[in-house]
């Protein structure tokens, strides 16, 4: 990094409490932490703003109660080791918040970059287990002796330094597992990838990724969970425009994306629906009704998985597929019963482990009722829009009345509320997503983004905190499958 000017540099101290203090020409700087990762962090970073004010990198030594880390830290937080032996070198994982070394655990690495400069060699003791309670005027010995039996006789007495049977079936019962989970409260976890953090790792300086992430690697989890059977989304508000398709195949596309494929986006709708406008198109015009004609195959034992290609359009982009209404023409050329929803709906659970169903706005029609009464998660979609915000509101009125299976839905429904407005003040936003809070199990609000207005949909094209909501969305949904049927 340079050759440090600085000979006496600057001190720091970390304490066992995880507090510090930071020495800077002999004025000490209280640093109130709680935990020597913290500490770390706000000594380079106190570092670097010495180092920016001198345009110089600086050097720093930081006592530790395991030892002493001389560093240099310039003004953009990078860090070295500044090794006695030879130029400085990128600072070990202990000086900047990560794991302990590997020679803290028994391992090997190299000395110069991970031994503190006051630490001794640390002795390599074999692992030997004792008997914790030998026979009476005995010694300790091994668990197990090469002359004993492997298994005494139950009746048998067990000599000096033997153990009984009954003994050993206690230690047995009493035996922790040697297997452990992949992720334990010694950090052991993928390090960060973002902000200073995942830079710090860039650097080679392995850290724990802060809240944030871990939030979002959270509801990556939860969207790429697969449940046992199929699992039915409904995609509901009566009023049109209310951002119903863009949530269905958003919501369709996150699941893809973070879960795999065995996604179907179904525009259940008599009318004019637009799922088809807005995804892409396959190598054909197939669509719910060439699907119903073709049902009797679909079901049957001599269908295979890729049958059913012939009548969904996949999105190459976002790995899920869409099974489009008929939009150009008119709905009385092409109705559909609550019996042809039933159907379609077999075959969608045969092939398909995911269905997220865009629906219409007349919500007296039997295929809409039939597609509730299909549905395992129910997500209200609305945008800022006042008349958007009360027709979702009136619709879980209406369906807190209409039997139990859909008050449960109504309970326990997500709300994603769409800012289509790019202008819409932050407190008209507010009301309408503290509204459905006290309505829905839980609400996301995602941001107005131009990629969503009009065209095709891709989850790729969208801005990264777009990308974010969404993928909160569908974790809130995802949530709700636990225990489903």
């Amino acid at each position: 990094m340079r050759d440090s000017s600085n000979d006496d540099g600057l001190h720091a101290t970390i304490h066992p409490d995880g507090s510090a203090v930071l020495v800077i020409d002999e004025t000490p700087r209280e640093i109130a932490t709680t935990h020597a990762e913290d500490a770390r962090r706000e000594i380079v970073r106190l570092t670097a703003e010495i180092a920016r004010q001198l345009d110089a990198p600086t050097r720093v030594i930081v006592t530790e109660p395991d030892g002493q880390w001389p560093l240099v830290v310039d003004g953009d937080e990078r860090v070295e080791y500044d090794s006695p032996d030879g130029p400085p070198r990128p600072v070990p994982a202990t000086a900047a918040g990560g794991p302990r070394p590997a020679s803290a655990l028994g391992g090997t690495t190299d000395e110069s970059l991970t031994r503190p400069q006051s630490s001794a060699d640390a002795a390599t003791r074999p692992m030997t287990v004792i008997d914790p309670a030998p026979a009476a005027g005995g010694s300790a010995s091994p668990v197990a002796s090469a002359a004993s039996p492997a298994h005494p006789a139950a009746d048998a007495e067990p000599t000096a330094g033997q153990v009984s049977a009954h003994e050993f079936d206690n230690r047995r019962s009493q035996r922790e597992t040697f297997l452990t989970n992949d992720r334990d409260d010694d950090g052991r976890e993928d390090p960060a990838t973002r902000g200073f953090r995942g830079a710090m790792t860039r650097m080679g300086i392995r850290m724990a990724p802060g809240a944030d992430e871990r939030a979002e690697r959270a509801d990556q989890l939860a969207v790429a969970q697969h449940w046992p059977g199929p699992r039915t989304i409904a995609v509901v508000n009566g009023k049109g425009g209310s951002g119903k398709t863009p949530t269905t195949i958003l919501v369709g596309a996150a699941f893809a994306r973070f879960g795999g494929a065995g996604v179907l986006a179904w525009d259940n709708n008599q009318t004019r629906g637009t799922l088809g406008w807005r995804t892409e198109q396959g190598p054909h015009d197939g669509t719910l009704h060439d699907m119903l004609e073709a049902s009797e195959h679909l079901l049957s034992n001599d269908a295979q998985a890729a049958d059913v290609a012939n009548f969904v359009h996949h999105q190459r982009q976002d790995r899920f597929d869409v099974l489009r209404s008929q939009p150009i023409a008119l709905a009385s050329e092409q109705r559909v019963s609550a019996e042809d929803v039933d159907r379609i709906h077999s075959i969608a659970a045969r092939y398909y482990r995911l269905i997220v169903m865009d629906s219409g706005n007349d919500e007296s029609d039997p295929l809409w009722q039939r597609m509730i009464d299909r549905t395992d998660q129910l997500v209200v979609a609305t945008t800022t829009r006042d008349e958007h915000a009360e027709a979702g509101a009136l619709l879980l009125d209406a369906l807190a009345e209409r039997d139990e299976h859909s008050a449960q839905l109504a309970a326990n429904a997500v709300t994603v509320v769409s800012q289509a407005d790019q202008k819409a003040p932050a407190n008209e936003v507010r009301r309408v997503v503290d509204g459905y809070r006290r309505l829905t199990r839980d609400v996301v609000q995602v941001p107005f983004d131009p990629a969503m207005i009009d065209g095709h949909l891709h989850f790729s094209a969208l801005r990264p905190a777009t990308q974010r909501a969404w993928l909160a969305a569908s974790a809130a949904i995802a949530r709700g499958f636990t225990g489903s049927a």
